[in-house]
């Protein structure tokens, strides 16, 4: 695990972006060199009235730029307006800019987005079988890309998504606002996420992503909304975001049972900080279900989570194999949330019946520390697998304001772990003062903390 935390630093401090060295740890955003081209979008016939449909302006916009990538890139500006526009594809050593008072809006006719094949490490959409809706903006085996901007807005319009959804009129799965397939050194800053149809940031296949500085919003009633979901990807930086959404506020995930099994490709190597999340029937930061391909070596630190169903819950189910291991979550502050913590090994579903029912997740190596709670209705619901237990789960320094004597704190089963220093008390599979390893872990995350 060491090893492990000592990679993270490592890597993180060797990131090279054009040329220059970068850092992509949370303390330093990834740098980008200027572009020395840039175009507006209003030179490619766009029109911001909210009404006309642009898709053929940007990608042509982008179309254009693509032959800069080799004289250092180029900018698309963004200006105030309201820019609707389907589906369209970035391209390398491209940043995309959003003026203040600039809103992308997504349309609401579905054939304007498109279809694309369902991931590989899925085999199928996540909500119906088949083909997925193309996301609005996207970025496939691409380099050097940054969305930013003073605070523009990217609004998928997600209602009538949302409505079909719920009304099961669709015939495949809702897109996302934001998705990079295959991509690198990846930078998503200053800027407003609104109302997705699904997702709102997904990168997916991806290595060096950071996101830095930018609020994420749907309704609460929006059904399985998602903030960011880092998928089968390494080096993530995610620090300094305001994200509330209708489901899960950041989710963790690598791949669908087999799918996901045959892929092979973990998320890994992720720092979390300084974020404020809300979720309304999820989880605020959530691990899983679709985990096949293993979930790893994550550090979260400094984070508020409020006005939630569960603070934190790690998920998986029989048939998933892979593993949620090493992962450290320290200094949290949870306000009205419902479950403080929860691990569940009978969560989800399946893509289809050829999963293998002896495919059993491990879940082990999970480090809650440093967390304090007010108005907490459950303070754990720990329901590990008979055949797999979740093993090493360790808690220290928590204190938890309980506002229900009717209930039983915490909830365990098929799980063991160690505890120090928590109220309410937990229950007795977390209390193995002997499990000397999960000391180590601690001591492991103070020295990590200490040498960055």
């Amino acid at each position: 695990m060491a090893v492990a935390l000592l990679l993270l630093w490592a890597l993180c401090n060797a990131i090279r972006v054009n040329g220059e060295e970068s850092n992509g740890r949370c303390d330093h955003k990834l740098k980008f060199n200027p572009r020395p081209h840039s175009v507006s979008i209003q030179e490619f016939g766009a029109i911001g009235d909210g009404k006309t449909l642009n898709t053929i302006a940007f990608r042509n916009a982008i179309f254009y730029l693509k032959s800069f990538a080799d004289k250092g890139g180029a900018q698309l500006y963004v200006p105030p307006g309201r820019w609707l526009t389907g589906s369209f594809n970035l391209t390398s050593h491209l940043t995309l800019f959003l003026e203040k008072d600039a809103i992308i809006l997504g349309s609401q006719d579905p054939s304007h987005w498109g279809i694309v094949e369902p991931l590989p490490s899925y085999g199928r959409g996540i909500e119906l079988p088949g083909r997925r809706y193309r996301s609005l903006v996207n970025g496939y085996m691409l380099r050097d890309v940054v969305i930013t901007g003073d605070n523009g807005t990217i609004d998928g319009q997600g209602s009538v998504w949302w409505e079909w959804f719920t009304s099961h009129s669709l015939n495949y799965t809702r897109p996302h606002l934001v998705e990079f397939v295959s991509s690198e050194y990846v930078l998503v800053s200053n800027i407003s996420l609104l109302n997705a149809p699904a997702y709102n940031i997904h990168p997916v296949y991806c290595s060096n992503v950071h996101i830095h500085n930018i609020s994420v919003y749907a309704p609460p009633e929006s059904p399985y909304t998602v903030g960011i979901v880092p998928d089968s990807s390494d080096n993530i930086c995610i620090e300094d975001c305001n994200i509330s959404m209708g489901h899960d506020a950041i989710a963790f995930k690598s791949g669908w049972d087999e799918y996901g099994i045959a892929y092979g490709r973990p998320t890994t190597i992720a720092h979390v900080r300084r974020v404020d999340l809300r979720s309304s029937t999820g989880s605020s930061l959530a691990f899983g279900s679709e985990m096949s391909g293993g979930i790893s070596d994550i550090l979260v630190e400094e984070v508020h989570l409020y006005d939630s169903l569960t603070g934190i819950e790690f998920r998986t189910t029989i048939g998933r194999g892979g593993y949620i291991k090493e992962i450290m979550i320290s200094d949290v502050d949870l306000l009205n949330v419902n479950t403080s913590f929860a691990a569940i090994g009978d969560y989800g579903s399946h893509p289809d019946d050829k999963f293998d029912p002896d495919a059993f997740p491990v879940l082990e190596k999970i480090t809650l520390q440093n967390i304090i709670g007010t108005n907490i209705t459950i303070a754990g619901n720990f329901k590990g697998i008979e055949e797999s237990p979740f093993t090493f789960i360790c808690l220290s320094n928590i204190s938890l304001s309980i506002n229900s004597t009717s209930l039983s704190p915490w909830q365990c089963s098929y799980v063991s772990g160690f505890s120090e220093s928590v109220f309410p008390e937990p229950c007795p599979e977390l209390m193995n003062s002997s499990t000397s390893s999960c000391g180590i872990l601690m001591l492991e995350l103070q020295f990590y903390n200490i040498i960055l």
